[in-house]
């Protein structure tokens, strides 16, 4: 789940501690266009007071309308649908054809969400089923491709890190790096033996692991959800990783360094029995081109290409690193050939 999610939840616990009511409205199906994905999350309080979001803004003001002026009322869930006719859709912000079901529910100590976010802050992923008669809800071990699954009697929503990523080295691009992947919802793992710089690592909500990267990758059995980045511009370190990781179905793998020294890393990777489709699959020089030169923004540059992946988004090789300066070099080349007496 991403970072918005787990506020809405952490909001959710706050606020029925401190004996507001809080209304608790989750995405459960769309059809055609919809500006957030089934899952999505907005809480209410019984004030107005909102966090989260399941639309572009005009839903959420209508919830929170009726809020204001109705309260928030017994202890059963709802199914509420937005956009069914053209002129809703138009009034609600929704794209031509779109349609949003909501399941909005009164949170209450059966709701269990202090037990889910708990799970959820400890790393779990978990599924909630509420039952829609009586408001109660469980939770139970879920996988990493289980999906939302609503029939009208039950809700089950996955909650937990879905994707995991493996960083190579703990300096300070790796630290900009994490911060950003922890809030867009990745299990953050980084790899480091070098005592020099995991003594000063202070990240929160990144596990830190001391071993060698090869060993890592294997002890962490990565799958088609996993990501793995290598940055410490050692070969006896980012190799080590890259050479285990290229055989998994990682859905990324990139390294950070220059043109020829990630050509050089290709013919050293091919030492280890790497195929040619294998060494295809590596990322480098790792990230999109933005012309970045600082730490925040080469780990966003990186991070804009890992999500790509994941979105299955084919990005186009003008805007990868290597394809964006080859380009810019070579217009450069010929507006020099352009000019008098060259």
């Amino acid at each position: 789940m991403d970072s918005v999610d787990l506020e809405v939840l952490r909001s959710s616990v706050r606020w029925t501690a401190e004996g507001h009511r809080t209304l608790l409205v989750t995405v459960v199906r769309t059809w055609g266009s919809s500006p957030r994905p089934e899952g999505a999350m907005l809480a209410v309080r019984d004030d107005g007071l909102v966090v989260g979001s399941v639309s572009g803004g005009c839903i959420e003001d209508d919830i929170i309308d009726r809020v204001r002026r109705e309260g928030i009322r017994g202890e059963r869930p709802e199914a509420i649908k937005y956009g069914i006719s053209a002129e809703e859709a138009h009034r609600f912000g929704l794209p031509c054809g779109g349609t949003i079901e909501l399941v909005a529910e009164p949170v209450t100590a059966a709701s269990g969400l202090a037990a889910l976010l708990d799970a959820v802050e400890n790393g779990k992923l978990v599924t909630r089923t509420l039952d829609m008669a009586t408001g109660a809800a469980t939770l139970g071990p879920a996988a990493a491709t289980d999906g939302l699954a609503f029939d009208g009697r039950t809700l089950a929503t996955i909650h937990g890190p879905r994707y995991r990523m493996l960083v190579i080295g703990a300096g300070q691009l790796s630290k900009y790096l994490c911060q950003i992947a922890v809030g867009l919802g990745f299990q953050v793992t980084v790899c480091d033996p070098r005592e020099e710089y995991t003594e000063t690592w202070d990240i929160p909500g990144v596990t830190m692991v001391r071993t060698m990267p090869d060993d890592t990758v294997m002890d962490m059995k990565l799958d088609e959800r996993s990501a793995v980045i290598a940055l410490t511009h050692d070969p006896k370190l980012d190799d080590l990783a890259l050479m285990e990781a290229l055989r998994t179905p990682a859905f990324y793998v990139g390294a950070l360094g220059s043109r020829r020294n990630n050509q050089a890393r290709r013919e050293r990777l091919k030492e280890f029995d790497l195929n040619d489709a294998q060494l295809a699959r590596l990322h480098g020089p790792v990230g999109i081109y933005i012309g970045s030169r600082t730490p925040p923004e080469i780990a966003i540059s990186i991070l804009a290409e890992v999500i790509a992946a994941k979105n299955h988004v084919s990005l186009p090789e003008i805007v990868q690193v290597e394809g964006a300066k080859a380009a810019r070099e070579l217009a450069a080349n010929e507006g020099s050939a352009c000019q008098p007496g060259r």
